[in-house]
């Protein structure tokens, strides 16, 4: 087995690599989505049409975007036993934060479905820099492996 993950191993890290672009080009839109969503009025049909894309865009890209990532990665971990290793544990910290940031976007989602619009357009446009934050982390950690 673990001749053949030496084998594979490169091609699972660039799978890895497409699914978190994947994943976070999803996480960065979902937000922006909820902000032109709540600007339009709750009873016109463009209001319809955002909870479809929001929808479209969880269903399409998030949800499978994450079932990738966290597969590839763990197997990854697993093959070159990075969880022995502090700035793997650090990026396992950040990864699962950002996928409860995912669940809570994915709530939001259908809050706003049902018609709740609990935050303004200002915060929304805060939280879409967690993403990027998380991300700035989590490649300076793989890269430069700091401890």
């Amino acid at each position: 087995m673990q001749e053949v993950l030496f084998m594979i191993y490169f091609w699972l890290k660039a799978g890895h690599i497409v699914f978190v672009i994947f994943w976070m080009a999803g996480l960065f839109m979902l937000p922006r989505f909820f902000v032109y969503h709540q600007e339009c009025d709750p009873s016109s049909p463009e209001n319809g049409k955002w909870i479809e894309r929001e929808q479209r865009l969880v269903r399409i890209i998030l949800k499978p975007s994450i079932v990738v990532v966290w597969v590839l990665g763990l197997i990854m971990a697993w093959h070159i036993q990075a969880y022995r290793e502090g700035w793997f544990m650090a990026k396992f910290a950040l990864v699962v934060a950002l996928s409860g940031y995912h669940g809570w976007l994915i709530s939001y989602a259908k809050a706003l479905a049902r018609g709740e619009r609990r935050l303004d357009g200002r915060k929304l446009r805060l939280l879409n820099e967690v993403p990027g934050i998380a991300a700035v982390l989590i490649v300076i950690l793989v890269v430069i492996k700091p401890f």
